[in-house]
């Protein structure tokens, strides 16, 4: 069996050895599994190269060194995707590294699998370097599921480590739109729902550690310099089976389909709508945002923060 991990980093040259000093730990404690680590450098300014020049020159193991001009995270995973050659694959930022043990983890948990047929990504738990869940658990081990229930009707939160089946996740990309350079992975992850499962393993085979300059830390941010990839990633959450889906999640969807059909200044939101109750509720919700702004005159933006501020999830 063959694993390739990706990664695309931007000007983190500095982290690079932490990562790969855990795959080297992984595979010399899983030497029946070979690897492949495939770095897309994004146009970074700082000694990344360099630094990943030198671990193919130390050949201990395959590693593939590619540069493209600065154009996100997704499109470089995009890129690499075409590349890879294993028959699982993995997506590790280059903030992330791997447990010690991860890779046999892997392993045990394909075994109980036994063949991942139409499963299309195994799910493990991320922890942060303090030894904390990044999230809860799942419900049971080797549970299946898709990522779309597990989060809007399992009650599943936080950040979790995917292990894709080549065969399926080669078939998809992320789509990105208006050249934007960002869009949330869980878009990519409920196309792949509709046609297929992931299994789910109540065991760590990551660790996160967030950078001040990273994706999840600025993702405000992120609201206003992609509002076209998130518009039509809550679109399509309507596309969903939604029965099980809470009131609270259900209001977590309209309200920032709203949002993002003002960023995006789409003419015609409720038309986009599969669903009579959620017709009937964003045709509510656009009526309020109407009237506050009829009554305070407010701009787009600030009523944007407002309407979010007013319906906010914990």
């Amino acid at each position: 069996m063959k694993i390739s991990i990706l990664t695309a980093t931007y000007n983190r040259a500095q982290l690079l050895d932490k990562l790969y000093a855990s795959i080297l730990i992984n595979s010399n404690n899983c030497p029946e599994v070979q690897l492949e680590w495939l770095v897309m450098d994004d146009g970074s300014t700082d000694n990344t190269r360099r630094i990943v020049e030198e671990y193919c020159k130390e050949n201990l193991i395959d590693v593939k060194y590619f540069h493209q001009e600065n154009q996100g995270k997704m499109t470089a995973i995009n890129n690499l995707i075409k590349e890879t050659t294993g028959d699982l694959i993995v997506e590790c930022d280059s903030d992330d590294f791997f447990t010690k043990d991860a890779f046999k983890i892997i392993v045990q948990s394909l075994q109980e699998c036994k063949d991942m047929g139409e499963t299309y990504a195994l799910v493990f738990l991320k922890y942060t370097k303090d030894g904390q869940n990044m999230g809860n658990n799942f419900i049971e081990n080797d549970y299946p599921s898709t990522m779309f229930d597990l989060y809007f009707k399992n009650g599943i939160t936080g950040e979790k480590a995917l292990v894709y089946n080549a065969s399926i996740r080669k078939q998809f990309e992320y789509k990105l739109e208006h050249d934007e350079k960002f869009v949330t992975e869980a878009r990519l992850h409920h196309e792949m729902d509709l046609k297929y499962q992931v299994r789910c393993f109540n065991k760590p085979i990551m660790i996160c550690e967030y950078q001040k300059e990273g994706y999840t830390k600025n993702i405000s941010k992120l609201f206003t310099t992609s509002p076209f990839g998130y518009y039509n990633y809550f679109k399509e959450i309507f596309n969903q089976d939604m029965h099980g889906v809470t009131f609270k999640k259900r209001l977590y969807v309209y309200k920032h389909y709203i949002l993002f059909s003002v960023l995006t200044k789409e003419k015609h939101p409720i038309k986009n709508v599969n669903g009579i109750i959620n017709k009937i509720m964003v045709s509510f919700l656009c009526h309020l945002h109407d009237f506050i702004i009829t009554q305070q005159k407010v701009k787009e933006n600030t009523f944007c923060i407002e309407l979010v501020l007013i319906f906010e999830i914990k």
